[in-house]
């Protein structure tokens, strides 16, 4: 019995290891941390309960079958974030560079359909490369099972992606259909088809950054919802918005003690507005002074600036916070600000969380560049 359960550890040992020693050093020397650093961050400490720790990928063409690592790129499970079960998949780019086989796209639905099921949070890590090329369409077919579930979650679980690597092809599309998506700088890039195709295609000559960086999704796409510096920030930064989302739209918002007095006077909002309508002013230190402990969690801040939104708390209780921001473009409405506080409001109204809507605003924006960009 002491032998079998020496070699399960060894076998563990093995799995956790990934893709070796050398491959963890090169993910380490780009800035970032490998798959279950990761987990480690998110997750509260010993509370990850792993799945399929072992399985391997079943593909016999290409000298696949002499090339077998446990885990086959990808970490899943569950565990709490400050006591509250989520459950996550993490993909691991020292294994296969990540990429999707059809073994490791059963196990990224196994773990979405064991959320749908207990009615909570998904959580998806994305450092991959896309489809493993060497199984071709079973892998494509593995893609459409997890686009299926993505689907069928919309509006019943939240789902978050973290962008926190390269992430081409198949591997954006998967995310482009969830609640929210954020991105590591410098070291994530998110688009259709690299800068090698791109420039084969259409002979545009244009880098990793300038097509689907983290400062090109945040402020010109709107795909992603926000950035941050790197892998231990945007950990913390997750679990921070976990804390303020239901489990499920059948569960209620989470609350929370409170320490600021809800009676509190704050003086300085008399000052706040200028008694001129044409003098600006922020409509971030309105909200930040009004909500609980000045916690607001900012929902794509550098997109459309001239609307604000984003999630806090009231009395200990969620909210979501729409405000017009007099401090870009008097806070008028465009298409882009219209779409980007729908979207938000959409969510907000699919989980039952209550709206608090701040209005300064002097209307729509006019112009040929707004009807053409839809604006109606």
């Amino acid at each position: 019995m002491k032998d079998i359960l020496r070699r399960l550890e060894e076998r563990r040992q093995e799995a956790k290891a990934g893709g070796g020693q050398r491959r963890i050093d090169a993910q380490h020397a780009k800035g970032k941390l490998t798959a279950r650093e990761r987990i480690e961050l998110l997750l509260d400490e010993g509370s990850f309960e792993e799945f399929d720790m072992f399985v391997e990928h079943d593909c016999h063409d290409f000298g696949m079958d002499k090339q077998k690592i446990p885990g086959d790129g990808v970490v899943t499970g569950w565990g709490t974030v400050n006591g509250r079960p989520v459950f996550v998949f993490v993909k691991d780019f020292t294994v296969f560079g990540g990429s999707l086989s059809r073994s490791h796209a059963k196990k990224m639905t196994k773990v979405q359909d064991m959320a749908l099921k207990t009615g909570a949070p998904i959580i998806g890590l994305f450092d991959a490369g896309g489809a493993r090329i060497q199984e071709g369409v079973d892998a494509l077919g593995g893609y459409g099972d997890v686009f299926t579930r993505n689907v069928m979650a919309s509006g019943v679980i939240p789902q978050i992606s973290v962008i926190m690597g390269p992430c081409a092809g198949g591997d954006v599309y998967s995310p482009a259909m969830t609640d929210f998506i954020f991105m590591v700088r410098d070291t994530s890039y998110m688009f259709v088809t690299g800068p090698d195709v791109v420039k084969t295609v259409t002979n545009e000559t244009v880098t990793s950054e300038e097509l689907g960086g983290a400062s090109i999704h945040t402020t010109k796409s709107s795909v992603a919802d926000g950035a941050f510096d790197n892998d231990v920030i945007a950990m913390t930064q997750i679990r921070r918005l976990v804390d303020f989302l239901p489990l499920s739209n059948k569960d209620e918002v989470p609350e929370r003690p409170f320490f600021d007095d809800a009676k509190r006077i704050e003086e300085s909002l008399d000052t706040l507005i200028p008694a001129n309508p044409n003098m600006p002013y922020d409509m971030k230190e309105l909200i930040l002074k009004v909500v609980d402990e000045s916690d607001f969690f900012e929902i794509q801040e550098s997109f459309a600036k001239n609307i604000v939104t984003g999630f806090a708390r009231v009395e200990g209780r969620t909210v979501g916070i729409v405000a017009n921001q007099p401090m870009v473009l008097a806070g008028v409405l465009d298409s882009d600000a219209s779409r980007k506080a729908a979207r938000f409001v959409r969510f907000c109204d699919c989980f039952s969380i209550p709206i608090v809507t701040f209005v300064d605003v002097p209307g729509f924006l006019p112009g040929t560049a707004q009807e053409y960009g839809g604006l109606i």
